[in-house]
């Protein structure tokens, strides 16, 4: 695959962990899922999966609840997906967050984010220029919410504020009132 190609299209998938418990005296860092959070994570990644929502590459915050979404989407995903660890996107803004994406390598076309609001739902709002579910975005990104952004760019240095596509924006609500 080239380094470069103008007609590209990236497709960045943002996913808010899932719903977290608050057992007193854990720090927020280490807050593992609660049970609704760990019935909706597999939710999302069966949709992703009968979607074709397959990341290339995912990078996951650090925190315990978004390992544990992560697990737990993972689980629901056809084939095995390059994983790694991004400290740089818990409880930062959404340019730091930006900043992150525009580091990854041109080779990964498809890129799933796990990570935290506000980040992600203000990171989803600074780059979807367009989209039918952006007022549903504008109004509520759920935990377990996924946004999908696609961009035409040759790799992710380029992407731009404004310049992303929101097709699709599903939370685990709008996918159990389908079944």
């Amino acid at each position: 695959m080239a380094d470069h190609d103008d007609t590209a299209v990236r497709r960045l998938m943002l996913l808010r962990h899932a719903k977290s418990a608050w057992p007193e005296g854990v720090a927020d860092h280490r807050r593992p899922l609660a049970e609704r959070g760990r019935k909706a994570a597999p939710t999302i990644g069966a949709y992703m999966a009968a979607h074709g929502l397959l990341p290339d590459l995912a990078l996951v915050s650090t925190a315990r609840r978004a390992q544990e979404t992560w697990e737990l989407v993972a689980g629901a995903l056809p084939r095995r997906i390059d994983v790694r660890d991004a400290v740089g996107i818990y409880e930062v803004s959404a340019t730091a967050i930006l900043g992150v994406i525009r580091g990854v390598e041109a080779s990964a076309r498809s890129l799933l984010l796990v990570g935290h609001n506000p980040g992600m739902a203000e990171l989803a709002l600074l780059l979807a220029g367009e989209g039918d579910a952006l007022p549903r975005l504008r109004d509520k990104f759920p935990t377990a919410g996924l946004a999908v952004i696609e961009f035409d760019a040759g790799q992710w240095s380029e992407i731009e504020p404004g310049r992303g596509r929101l097709v699709r924006f599903v939370t685990p609500r709008m996918l159990e009132r389908k079944q």
